[in-house]
């Protein structure tokens, strides 16, 4: 029942764009599509011939018998014929917004030029839409045509992306996705743009590729959005359904094949599942970066392919908030470990972190350290570990060139994509599970997603982190991820040294 989207929009004969295209999407991952019809296309591979507009009534009818037996998580909106549709759907996603037990997100991809051109809404539905529909809104996915028709800003660059992004959140979006695909800027590359005050206020994210030329690509749009819309309902935050939105047009567009003798629709595929497939998380001072003209601040130290690890299995990976308990899992043969201290003053984190390192030199181990990175190169420690909110204040190129390891926590799929960006020695992915030991809300990954980030990343070093214990742990190994990341399973264990055992036993 929680995975149920409705997709409100025109029907194409044609079978790529449109309803066709949102089931299809949504089925590919794992939500059930309903659907209410506004409009009755008449096109094929060639263009549109005619668009017959469905009456309010009628529509109507749809509404109440989903709303009756089959509520909805997500909404996403498409192609409105007529202002008076716009009305119709404009008040009743009010009264979901305000009876619902659980209020539905609405997704609103604003049809109003297909990939053959033709002009798919009325001239008068604009300010329909800013007034009515808009507020109610909680993602916004025009591409650029659509964009510049909507807000009157002509995409010339990236400032204008974010000017015309934050027009539609004055009009009361709360999210906007500007897809890029008809932005050739810079030439030859895709560029796509979200600004997030729906679950991470004023958060950006810019993604990125190579143009994939093929002419076959009608139907891009709606499958975006009802992608957004089927990850969304999946609870996956936004930067992560946009990403995965993206991977999925991509990997549509190179199988895409022509029907007809016109512009064929982009492949339905599966979720994407090759890395080749994944956009760029652009960032300051990539070489996209600099061609959007990012800032860079005075202090970045970028820097990418860090040193390896021995092997790509780290086996039982042990955290530790003490240098005795780092010495008792060395002891016990525990061959990673990573030292995570917090609340000490400067003299003392000098000695523990001087400690870890020679207990490490003394095993053998592979002894890492958490955030203090300046301390890890001073003792010449075998690695360091960092989360994402610490890579813009670190000297990235210190740490490189001082031949330390980098491990980087990661949190779903955008950010599994932005440390990939910096090639570290290893990635850990979490919270598989909740945690005591710190707050992840809306952060739990869970093994149905930790199943798909391990082959995408199989060139590295893989570690699941988060509320693992010796029950999950034999589930967790399941997943091909090389290492399991354990916290509490040997600290709070009545008998550690028993636990280590059981813990390599169910993880080997």
């Amino acid at each position: 029942m929680n995975n149920v989207v409705w997709t409100i929009a025109g029907s194409d004969s044609g079978g790529g764009a449109g309803i066709q295209a949102d089931i299809k999407a949504m089925q590919s991952f794992g939500v059930h599509g309903c659907t209410a019809i506004t409009a009755l296309t008449a096109q094929n591979s060639l263009g549109v011939e005619a668009i017959n507009a469905v009456s309010t009534d009628i529509i109507e009818s749809q509404l109440l018998a989903l709303e009756k037996d089959m509520k909805a998580k997500v909404i996403k909106i498409g192609m409105l014929a007529n202002v008076q549709q716009i009305q119709l759907i404009s008040e009743h996603i009010s009264h979901y917004k305000a009876k619902w037990p659980v209020p539905p997100v609405i997704v609103y991809d604003p049809v109003a030029i297909a990939s053959s051109g033709d002009l798919l809404t009325e001239e008068d539905t604009v300010s329909a839409i800013k007034e009515c529909l808009l507020p109610l809104v909680d993602v916004i996915t025009p591409n650029t045509h659509e964009t510049q028709l909507l807000t009157g800003v002509y995409l010339i660059g990236p400032a204008a992306i974010k000017e015309a992004a934050n027009k539609l959140l004055s009009w009361g979006a709360k999210a906007v996705v500007i897809k890029g695909g008809h932005w050739d800027y810079p030439s030859g590359y895709c560029i796509d743009y979200c600004i997030n005050n729906f679950t991470q206020k004023g958060e950006e994210y810019w993604l990125g590729n190579e143009k994939i030329q093929t002419p076959h690509n009608h139907g891009t749009g709606c499958s975006m959005a009802s992608v957004i819309a089927a990850c969304l309902a999946k609870d996956y935050p936004l930067k992560d359904a946009f990403i995965l939105a993206k991977a999925y047009i991509n990997q549509g567009l190179k199988v895409a094949v022509r029907y007809g003798e016109g512009i064929g629709p982009v492949a339905q595929t599966s979720f994407p599942t090759n890395l080749a497939d994944y956009p760029q998380v652009i960032e300051a001072g990539s070489w996209l970066g600099d061609e959007l003209d990012f800032d860079v601040p005075l202090d970045f130290n970028m820097a990418a392919d860090f040193a390896p690890c021995e092997s790509k299995s780290l086996g039982l990976y042990a955290v530790v908030d003490s240098v005795d308990w780092l010495e008792k899992c060395l002891q016990q043969g525990v061959k990673t470990v990573q030292l995570r201290v917090k609340n000490k003053d400067d003299a003392q984190l000098d000695e523990l972190v001087a400690k870890a390192v020679a207990l490490g030199e003394q095993y053998n181990a592979q002894v890492f350290i958490n955030d203090y990175w300046q301390l890890a190169i001073k003792h010449g420690a075998y690695g360091v570990h960092l989360g994402q909110q610490d890579l813009e204040n670190t000297n990235l190129a210190a740490i490189k060139n001082a031949g330390l390891r980098l491990g980087l926590s990661t949190h779903g799929f955008y950010e599994m994509l932005r440390a990939h960006n910096y090639r570290p020695s290893y990635l850990a992915f979490g919270a598989i599970y909740p945690t005591t030991t710190k707050d992840m809300t809306g952060q739990i990954q869970g093994l149905e997603k930790l199943f798909k980030f391990v082959p995408l990343m199989q060139s590295y070093p893989t570690v699941a982190i988060g509320g693992i214990d010796l029950k999950r742990a034999s589930q967790v190994a399941k997943t091909g991820v090389g290492s399991v990341a354990v916290v509490r399973a040997i600290s709070e264990a009545d008998d550690y040294v028993q636990a280590i055992s059981a813990l390599q036993a169910a993880i080997n």
